[in-house]
């Protein structure tokens, strides 16, 4: 019952009311992006969600668009700055995507939407992880963020979709209050984070 029909209810409530409580917010860190990082002040990128649905995510952005001398946009290293740094420790780059769970593309607790280029890397199990919508925070991310190992992250999406409960959502969402207020397990050197499994599993091929 929770899972098919009072979940959803859920979001769009809580959303909602997130996105009309929290407009001053928005409308802050817009202008900061705005001024700090340039335009747009909206990341969008594709990600694939429910039943592997694909989907643009928003989020605001926290890299500017400095390029090297053949045009090339630089590391994410060198483009992250200090401000785009503290938007990722404290999620607030993330409050866009209370959007998407409006709309119906994501939900507030579920397995992290990752990008499009990883979905034939999957076993069959970890593609569970796609039959529940994507969420703006979840079980891997309250146990342990960005730094457990990736076949550890993808089993901890897979446990959640097997076990999905009011109690369970209400738990991580607790759990990742805690996880911002303290800034704990932040990674913001995604490249580095992300893309070693799916070397490994394209070198398997």
């Amino acid at each position: 019952m929770y899972r098919l029909f009072i979940k959803r209810g859920l979001d769009i409530i809580l959303s909602g009311m997130a996105l009309l409580v929290l407009s001053p917010v928005f409308l802050v860190v817009a202008v900061l992006v705005r001024v700090k990082l340039g335009s747009p002040v909206i990341f969008h990128q594709e990600r694939p969600g429910y039943r592997e649905k694909i989907f643009t995510l928003c989020k605001f952005r926290t890299m500017t668009d400095e390029k090297d001398a053949q045009g090339e946009l630089l590391p994410d290293s060198v483009r992250l700055t200090a401000f785009g740094s503290f938007l990722r420790k404290t999620s607030l780059d993330e409050l866009p995507e209370l959007w998407n769970i409006f709309r119906g593309d994501m939900s507030i607790i579920g397995p992290r939407p990752l990008l499009v280029g990883y979905l034939p890397y999957y076993t069959q199990r970890e593609r569970l992880r796609h039959t529940v919508r994507p969420g703006l925070t979840g079980l891997a991310q309250v146990s342990g963020r960005n730094f457990i190992a990736w076949d550890h992250r993808l089993a901890k999406d897979v446990e959640y979709v097997e076990h999905l409960t009011f109690l369970m959502d209400l738990k991580i969402l607790w759990k990742t209050v805690m996880v911002v207020l303290k800034e704990e397990d932040v990674a913001v050197e995604t490249d580095s984070v992300e893309g070693y499994l799916w070397d490994e599993r394209e070198r398997q091929r």
